[in-house]
């Protein structure tokens, strides 16, 4: 199952379930974001020709960050451009997320492994803007 997080028209995340299974190629993210995000499901003897990728000048505005939740079980928040706390999703093992925009914020249900893959080079206090999160009497869970 596929999730896009929308508010106000605009894609703040994609959640790929552990059990989403489609044949062929899908990307799930518009091309002229920063981070592609895509699924492969190729069967045996299927080729990719090897390859390099060109030399291309990027500019990158926003940081776009990829989770793999390698095991456990964590609650992902959503908050809009103004700090304001929208929804959560929990998260399994298996699980794939990316935030594009927006903000967000994460509790651990469940010791947890996370993979995490996003743009560099990372520069330190001036890449985040961090805030309270919400507190749990005001939690929206959603599925």
């Amino acid at each position: 199952m596929i999730k896009n997080i929308i508010h106000q028209n605009k894609l703040l995340s994609i959640i790929i379930r552990t059990n989403y299974k489609e044949n062929g190629i899908k990307f799930f993210t518009p091309s002229e974001f920063s981070q592609q995000l895509g699924y492969m499901n190729r069967p045996k003897d299927y080729v990719i020709l090897p390859h390099f990728h060109n030399l291309v000048e990027r500019n990158i505005n926003f940081t776009k960050e990829v989770l793999f939740i390698k095991s456990g079980k964590v609650r992902v928040d959503f908050y809009n451009d103004e700090k304001n706390y929208l929804e959560s999703y929990i998260l399994y093992a298996g699980d794939v997320i990316l935030f594009a925009y927006g903000g967000h914020g994460f509790k651990m249900l469940e010791p947890t492994e996370i993979i995490e893959v996003k743009q560099g080079p990372y520069v330190g206090d001036i890449d985040k803007n961090c805030f309270e999160p919400v507190n749990d009497d005001k939690l929206n869970i959603k599925h």
